[in-house]
């Protein structure tokens, strides 16, 4: 495991800190799943006790990001084509309804803003920036919405499940697939729709959920 070594030996956030940079590498897919995370090699790289590292892997432990393990400890938590897809059915009933409760709700400027994403993560050529881009681009027209809990909610889904989005995006025809459903969804949002900014935003999960099921099943056999 491969972590960048920062000195917060003094900061009174030291288990925030460490559990965000976990939470990163793991969604983004720089610590594999079942990878042990090893509180001594953490708390070395952070410059700072086991206590914190206790506590961030606590908290990665109730995000669904890791499991604990008899023998091993804590290990990053995998996902079965079952799980993937019951994460996919729940996005599938929250997201449109956020959606359609967000889209009388936007203004020129979270439409302008959204557009932008859109167009930034079809315009862009590094994979590795894709799954931001998707993210920030759902979550600015949701974030109108105004639905704290439901966003969190939405927010927990998309990190047990990021990274093989990532992935799917990168090996599948997802990015092209993804580009052009974006398009749509903006495009129902900027004309004020909310139904079919709910229809479409459903239809796109559901797409996305079919192909991520196909890719986890051909590299499990």
């Amino acid at each position: 495991m491969q972590l960048k070594s920062v000195d917060i030996s003094k900061t009174a956030s030291a288990a925030t800190i460490i559990f965000e940079a976990l939470k990163k590498a793991i969604i983004e897919g720089e610590i594999e799943e079942g990878a042990p995370l090893r509180q001594d090699e953490i708390a070395k790289a952070f410059n700072t006790s086991r206590i914190p590292v206790r506590e961030a892997i606590l908290r990665l432990e109730e995000h669904g990001l890791v499991r604990s393990q008899r023998y091993k400890g804590a290990v990053v938590s995998s996902l079965s084509s079952a799980e993937a897809s019951e994460i996919f059915d729940f996005r599938a009933v929250l997201e449109p309804y956020v959606i359609r409760h967000a889209v009388p709700r936007m203004t020129p400027e979270i439409l302008s803003q959204a557009r932008s994403f859109c167009e930034a993560f079809h315009k862009e050529t590094d994979p590795m920036k894709w799954g931001d881009l998707n993210r920030q681009f759902h979550a600015t027209l949701y974030n109108a919405s105004g639905l704290t809990y439901h966003l969190e909610a939405i927010e927990g889904a998309l990190n047990r499940i990021d990274r093989y989005l990532r992935a799917q995006l990168v090996l599948s025809e997802g990015m092209s697939r993804a580009n052009d459903e974006h398009v749509q969804i903006q495009d129902a949002c900027e004309r004020g729709d909310a139904d079919a900014a709910a229809d479409l935003t459903r239809a796109h999960i559901l797409g996305a959920r079919e192909s991520l099921i196909l890719h986890l099943s051909s590299i499990t056999g």
